[in-house]
């Protein structure tokens, strides 16, 4: 006999709603506004045990709140989202949830740091862009319609943040997001954060970054190593919020066909790792999406976690999404 997470009344594998409280037992996700609220349970450096103090038993540091190291799991799903070494807030968000028999779907977002308040805008993109993936998923609704509609959805609502008389600092936040039906993903983006598709046979990176840099190279005016050494190499060509501009995500769509890993990941991440060659050799063999996801953060921050770092892994069973 299961529990229903929302009132804790007994309920079984084929229920589909709580009796005593409603709650659509088919449908788990991250928490609105974010997982991980109260103290963090690990330290950036790894750590997991503190002193009377709330300091941490390795390395001393003072213990996180909240946002500082958020991670959160469901089956065949999970996400981490780490400080770093150098930030002083995370700004990156992450949502993702599951429809029992359905499938997945995972929404990566980092806030634009020269931004106001960019960990709202990041968070409020996420959780709105997964509401409306998630109705796809449970409805059978066109994921790539769904990713479109989910992009769009949050950029109004990070829009909607700005202060009118402070346009220039108006909430931005960057997008990614995946939808993992049957063998079916799809993929769409707005920024710099990333996906990558990772299987025995290799690896592949999925999106392309919609930054200065990356427009150059496609045009051939820079190498992409001359690109990523120039110090205006992360400024971004769109974005949501703050007068973006940017119409309507990239989208792509892809059968994976034999079991994989889908990561979803921030610039925090591929900053240290950028070819998907490098993040296959990464990753732990035979480890639950938790600690994969666990596993690259930790890569990010002993390579100096100069950002915040946030990675949501979705393990693919060659047509079994769910």
């Amino acid at each position: 006999m299961e529990c229903c997470p929302e009132c804790g009344a007994p309920v079984s594998a084929q229920d589909r709603f709580c009796e005593a409280c409603g709650r659509n037992l088919r449908v788990q996700r991250t928490p609105v506004g974010g997982p991980g609220a109260g103290p963090a349970t690990r330290c950036a450096c790894g750590g997991e045990e503190f002193d009377a103090g709330q300091c941490c038993a390795r390395c001393g540091r003072a213990r996180g709140q909240g946002r500082d190291r958020v991670e959160f799991s469901l089956p065949g799903v999970a996400g981490v989202s780490d400080l770093g070494r150098r930030r002083r807030r995370n700004e990156d968000s992450l949502a993702f949830g599951r429809v029992r028999g359905r499938g997945v779907a995972a929404v990566v977002c980092d806030g634009v740091a020269s931004s106001e308040r960019a960990e709202q805008a990041s968070q409020l993109a996420a959780d709105t862009a997964l509401d409306v993936l998630l109705a796809a998923v449970q409805c059978g609704g066109d994921a790539e319609a769904a990713t479109v509609d989910a992009a769009m959805s949050a950029d109004r609502a990070v829009s909607a943040l700005a202060r009118p008389e402070a346009p220039e600092l108006a909430p931005s936040c960057t997008f990614v997001s995946a939808v993992v039906i049957d063998g079916a993903v799809t993929v769409g983006w707005v920024g710099d954060s990333r996906a990558y598709l990772v299987a025995e046979t290799g690896a592949a990176r999925l999106t392309s970054d919609d930054t200065w840099a990356a427009q150059l190279v496609a045009q051939g005016v820079l190498t992409e190593r001359e690109a990523l050494t120039d110090r205006r190499a992360h400024v971004l060509s769109k974005w949501l919020g703050g007068d973006s501009g940017f119409g309507t995500p990239q989208v792509v769509t892809l059968q994976a066909g034999t079991p994989a890993l889908l990561v979803l990941c921030s610039d925090g991440l591929w900053n240290y790792l950028p070819e998907p060659e490098d993040l296959k050799a990464a990753l732990p063999v035979g480890t639950p999406p938790l600690e994969v996801a666990r596993a690259l953060v930790e890569v990010a921050l002993e390579s100096g976690g100069h950002d915040n770092v946030t990675v949501v892994v979705v393990q693919l069973r060659g047509g079994h999404g769910a």
